[in-house]
């Protein structure tokens, strides 16, 4: 439970003004919500299995410590990655606003490719080091397709997106006190 917890705040906080919302309001102004919310799960399944099969495996093969230490300097990473922002390119919007097959292949298909790297999928990687692959595989995806959901909700109550300053931000302090707990921590194990 410690895992599926920890995993859906992380990924609901790194995936408050992402790129991925954004993708998720367009899609949401072209096709019923249902749909959309059921492509970006089935996405959102597959990526994070891949993603918590990866960090398991490092996890076996490298130190506790070491990965304690990566982890802390990969969450003030993307600390610094959500001050940046993230924005979809016009080729990315373009295809959001035109696509005309089924809606869920089309959110499905969009959605992978566009978690693929991204740090949504990096943050499953570095918290399946962590904790049990399970637990982080299922809060991960409920994490972020809340976070999608509560995008694809609010855009269409209110026809404009979240303040991107005030989500920017505080998910970026989430991250670098994640990240800092995370550093700290071998120091006192």
């Amino acid at each position: 439970m410690e895992a599926f917890w920890i995993s859906l705040a992380v990924i609901f906080v790194a995936e408050l003004g992402d790129k991925s919302q954004l993708m998720a309001m367009t899609f949401a102004t072209r096709f019923k919500p249902w749909p959309v919310l059921a492509g970006i799960t089935a996405a959102t399944a597959v990526v994070h299995l891949v993603s918590v099969g990866l960090g398991r495996l490092a996890g076996d093969l490298i130190p506790t410590t070491a990965i304690t230490i990566i982890a802390g300097l990969a969450f003030l990473g993307f600390a610094v990655w959500t001050l940046r922002g993230d924005e979809l390119t016009a080729e990315e919007e373009q295809k959001a606003s035109r696509t005309t097959r089924s809606a869920i292949v089309a959110v499905t298909v969009a959605f992978f490719l566009a978690e693929l790297g991204d740090k949504t999928m990096l943050a499953t990687i570095t918290l399946a080091t962590q904790y049990g692959w399970f637990g982080t595989w299922l809060g991960s995806t409920v994490g972020m397709v809340a976070a999608d959901a509560l995008a694809i909700a609010v855009g269409r109550m209110l026809g404009k997106h979240l303040p991107e300053k005030v989500i920017r931000y505080g998910a970026a302090a989430a991250f670098a006190v994640f990240g800092v707990l995370l550093l700290v921590e071998p120091l006192f194990a």
